[in-house]
């Protein structure tokens, strides 16, 4: 739900509108790097095609996708890699690394590595300048795309001191038909869109996908009993229960960071208001109270904290109040509208959708810098749904085309999924 409509009713027929032209999901177009603004400030990097046998997963492929699209990486082409190399080929352990090649080709670091068996693959990363190896790991593990972004992760913690995020999740919604045809489908899919997989499946709107803290459950909303409701399922098993079915909205779900709440949006009393649900007990809590439309609650860091969208100055903008309940506060000034609040995991910076008549972005507020900053992250003019990796380093947001993901400086954007919406990141995974 990523615009808020004057009254409920307006809310309801949105959301059942919300797929005019209905279009399968799927990736298998091309999704195109955009670099806005040049790249100067990302450290180049050369990953080396890896030795050995991977079946047809190309483990230095993804590695170099994975480090590309962070924005904070220029990663050099395999076929660079490959002209560098020749006529031999590309290095695949440290020993056969000639670094003043490497030197010349001004890459700040190099990654080598082979696939040993069906369960071992080893890989070192290199600091070009010093001829120094800065990591050396043997990974017990069939070669796959899990594995190739656990070393993307490794390689972009070891640098930039941040925990990689490209071991992970998304969740979004696809529509599919015309109509009274239309099918909608709840999908998990890799982070960078790769081996999508079906939730669930409605012929009614799916919306609101939010995952919970340890990534084993999602929380949505469905209007597959005719009125909207608010679902937990379990990812494994497929179990799921209506955690709400309230008269009127039950809409826009968050877990709290503990996972023990859920915030939500609910007009059980009239106008919608921010309430927050004991999973345990299921007791409520009301957070706002007051004329007017909050709705889109998300948690802060610390579970102190809830931020959400409101009208109740007129138009729509980002409050906060206590997630006990109490007054809630104003946060955003800048523009006429500000919605769909998502706050990242040091608290520090809000991504919301701005805009104005026709044009909606997403921006980012950054309040760790004495005075707030803003800066546009998309181009518009129908962006919707910012939602944060949890290491706050990327976004992902839906657009017309469907889900893209952009680096929290805006400058590099990749187009994810195509005919897709309402995108969720998901936690770290707890394997690594």
């Amino acid at each position: 739900m990523s615009r808020i409509p004057r009254t409920i009713a307006a809310w309801v027929l949105a959301c059942l509108a919300a797929w005019p032209l209905a279009a399968a999901a799927q990736n298998d177009g091309p999704l195109k790097l955009d670099i806005v603004g040049g790249q100067a400030s990302a450290l180049p990097i050369a990953v080396a095609p890896f030795g050995g046998t991977a079946g047809g997963t190309d483990i230095a492929a993804i590695i170099r996708a994975d480090l590309d699209r962070s924005g904070q990486f220029r990663a050099m082409p395999e076929t660079a890699i490959r002209a560098i190399s020749a006529p031999a080929a590309p290095p695949t352990q440290g020993g056969e690394v000639q670094f003043p090649a490497w030197s010349a080709a001004k890459q700040d670091f190099l990654v080598v590595g082979r696939v040993v068996d069906a369960n071992r693959i080893e890989y070192e990363l290199f600091d070009v300048a010093k001829q120094q190896r800065l990591l050396g790991f043997a990974l017990s593990a069939p070669p796959s795309r899990d594995v190739a972004h656990q070393i993307a992760d490794a390689i972009y913690e070891k640098i930039l001191g941040v925990r990689g995020a490209f071991w992970t999740r998304m969740a979004y919604v696809t529509a599919s038909g015309l109509g009274r045809n239309t099918s909608y489908t709840l999908v998990v899919a890799d982070s960078d869109g790769a081996n999508p997989n079906t939730v669930v499946r409605s012929n009614q709107p799916l919306l609101s996908p939010a995952w919970s803290p340890d990534g084993s459950k999602l929380a949505y909303v469905s209007f597959e009993s005719g009125n909207s409701a608010i679902y937990v399922q379990n990812l494994s098993t497929g179990a799921r229960e209506a955690v709400t079915a309230f008269r009127g909205i039950n809409g826009a779900p968050s877990f709290s960071p503990d996972g023990r709440r859920l915030a939500m949006s609910l007009s059980k009393n009239g106008n919608p208001d921010i309430y927050v649900m004991d999973l345990g007990s299921r007791a409520l809590t009301r957070i706002t109270d007051q004329m007017g439309i909050d709705t889109e609650p998300t948690f802060s860091a610390d579970g102190s904290t809830i931020y959400f969208t409101s009208d109740r100055g007129g138009r729509p903008q980002i409050y906060q109040a206590p997630a006990s309940g109490g007054g809630a506060s104003r946060v955003t000034f800048q523009g006429s509208y500000n919605a769909s609040p998502t706050v990242s995991a040091d608290g520090k910076k809000i991504a919301v959708l701005q805009g104005a008549g026709n044009d909606y972005r997403v921006a980012l507020l950054d309040r760790s810098l004495g005075s707030p900053q803003w800066t546009k992250l998309s181009p518009g003019s129908q962006d919707e749904a910012p939602s944060f990796a949890p290491n706050g380093a990327m976004l992902l947001y839906a657009a017309r085309g469907g889900v893209f993901v952009v680096s929290a400086d805006g400058r590099v954007r990749q187009q994810l999924v195509q005919g897709a919406r309402e995108p969720a990141w998901g936690p770290f995974r707890q394997q690594r």
